[in-house]
C-alpha cells in the first residue's frame, strides 16, 4: 500500500522544543543587552532611595567614574596593558567640552571634539609607545600623562590655569524638559551618567565577545601565540588604546558638564591611578568590576569622613586587604565563589 513505505515523524515534546528555542532566545538578549538592562535597572533603584541632591552627585560620580574604568577594562582586562596617563586623555575631553563653547561651538559638538581629538592622540601616540611592555610602558603612559597635565597647568590664557575654569554650556535639566520631565540639576546628570555607564558597559561586553576581542584577549596570554594564530598585534593593541582613550574623554566630557567647573587635577598622574585602582579591586577583566570599584572608591571615602584624620589609613587598609584576600578583585572573586557553592 502507499502508506507503508512512509514513517511519521515523532511530536516534538515541550522540553524538546524549549531547549531548541533557547538558543535564539538567547540570541535576542544578547551579553551587551543583558548588560545595559542591569545597568538600567540599577540606575532605577539609585533614583528610588537617594534622598537629596548630594546622593545625586556622589551617584552621578560614581556612574562617570565606571565609565572612565571601563575603558581601562578593555585595556587592562583585555589586553593586559597598563596605562598610568589615562587621566590626560580624560581631561582633554573635559577641557574641550570647557574651552570650544567660549568660541561659539554648542556644547554637544565640543564634546565630541574633545573625544576625537582624545582618540586622535591616542591613535598618533599608541603605536610607538605599545611596542614596549611592563614597567617600561607604564613610564612612557605616564610621561604622556605628565606632558598633558603640564599644558593644562601652564596654558593659563586657554585652561585658566592651575585654578581650572568654569564650564558653561549644556543644561541635562533642559534635555528633560524636552519630554516633559522636570528634574533638578543633579538628578538629570545622574539619569544621564547612568545611562553613559550602561551603553558603555555593554559596548564592552559586546566587544570582548566579537571576534576582535577575542583576539585581545588572545594577546593577553600570550603575543606569541597570538602573533602565530593569524592577529596584527600591533593593530590590536592600538584599537585597545584608542578605545580606552575615547571612553576616558567622554567621562571627562560629562564631568566637566556636570560639575560646571574642571581644574587641570582631571588629568593628574593622582587620577590615573585612581582610575588603575578601581578596576583592579572591582576585577579588571568586569565591566561589572568597573562599576563595583568606582562605587567603592567612590563613595568610600565619603562614610570614611567619619574617622576624620584616619580616612586614607582605613582607605589604604580596606584595600590592602582586599587585594591579599581577592587577588583577582571582587567581581571574579564572588563569582568564583557562587560557582563552587553551585557545583
Amino acid at each position: 500500500m502507499a502508506g507503508q513505505g512512509t514513517t511519521t515523524a515523532p511530536q516534538e515534546s515541550g522540553r524538546e522544543m524549549q531547549a531548541r528555542t533557547e538558543p535564539a532566545r538567547r540570541r535576542v538578549i544578547g551579553p551587551g543587552l543583558r548588560t545595559f538592562l542591569i545597568f538600567a535597572v540599577l540606575v532605577g533603584l539609585g533614583a528610588l532611595i537617594f534622598p537629596s541632591s548630594y546622593f545625586y552627585r556622589v551617584g552621578t560620580l560614581v556612574w562617570i567614574n565606571t565609565l572612565a574604568v571601563t575603558g581601562i577594562v578593555v585595556l587592562l582586562g583585555y589586553v593586559g596593558l597598563v596605562s598610568l596617563g589615562h587621566a590626560g586623555f580624560f581631561a582633554i575631553g573635559a577641557y574641550a567640552t570647557a574651552i570650544l563653547p567660549n568660541y561659539g561651538i554648542p556644547s554637544p559638538l565640543a564634546m565630541l571634539a574633545g573625544v576625537a581629538l582624545a582618540g586622535l592622540l591616542a591613535l598618533a601616540v599608541g603605536r610607538p609607545i605599545l611596542k614596549l611592555s611592563g614597567y617600561y610602558l607604564a613610564i612612557a603612559t605616564l610621561g604622556l600623562g605628565m606632558l598633558i597635565w603640564m599644558v593644562l597647568s601652564k596654558e593659563a590664557w586657554l585652561t585658566g590655569g592651575p585654578d581650572g575654569m568654569v564650564v558653561s554650556g549644556m543644561n541635562a535639566r533642559n534635555l528633560f524638559k524636552m519630554v516633559g520631565l522636570k528634574l533638578k540639576s543633579a538628578e538629570a546628570w545622574y539619569w544621564v551618567a547612568g545611562f553613559a555607564a550602561a551603553i558603555g558597559a555593554a559596548i564592552a561586553v559586546n566587544l570582548a565577545g566579537s571576534p576582535s576581542g577575542r583576539a585581545l584577549r588572545a594577546i593577553h596570554d600570550s603575543d606569541v601565540a597570538a602573533r602565530s594564530l593569524g592577529v596584527d598585534v600591533a593593530k590590536a593593541k592600538s584599537r585597545a588604546f584608542v578605545i580606552s582613550a575615547l571612553y576616558a574623554a567622554v567621562a571627562g566630557a560629562l564631568l566637566a558638564l556636570a560639575n560646571g567647573y574642571i581644574t587641570p587635577e582631571t588629568g593628574g598622574f593622582m587620577h590615573s591611578v585612581e582610575m588603575v585602582t578601581m578596576a583592579v579591586l572591582g576585577g579588571a577583566s568586569s565591566v561589572f568590576g568597573a562599576l563595583v570599584g568606582a562605587l567603592i572608591l567612590t563613595a568610600l571615602p565619603q562614610v570614611l569622613t567619619v574617622f576624620a584624620d584616619y580616612e586614607h589609613m582605613v582607605l589604604g587598609g580596606i584595600m590592602v586587604l582586599t587585594m591579599i584576600a581577592m587577588r583577582r578583585g571582587l567581581v571574579p572573586f564572588i563569582v568564583d565563589l557562587w560557582n563552587r557553592r553551585k557545583s
